[in-house]
């Protein structure tokens, strides 16, 4: 029986996948990421999971943001910081061992 020993969540972007005009550069670090993650499960698993959390837009100081903004989401709403923390506390824990990759 191999026991999980650690875990690596890399934080990358929606902006991996979907991009958007003049974002080169940002664009191709985090599909680096997303790539990077998936070789580390492969090389380091099952005893550390490694995986990515790839958020869309994150209202990350708290501004103000219209109703337009909010419903460029299917949960109609603009993430928030603790959004992606709880993700990757999911992430963390052993109870999720079956997820890396």
């Amino acid at each position: 029986m191999r026991f999980i020993i650690g875990s690596v969540v890399n934080i990358a972007s929606t902006r991996a996948l979907q991009s958007e005009e003049n974002t080169e550069a940002y664009s191709a670090t985090k599909g680096g990421i997303v790539s990077l993650t998936h070789a580390l499960a492969v090389s380091l698993g099952p005893e550390i999971k490694v995986n990515c959390v790839s958020p869309g837009w994150i209202n990350a100081t708290n501004d103000t943001l219209s109703q337009s903004d909010h419903q460029q989401h299917i949960s109609e709403r603009v993430g928030n910081t603790d959004d992606i923390a709880e993700v990757i506390e999911i992430l963390m824990c052993t109870q999720s061992g079956f997820i890396t990759g």
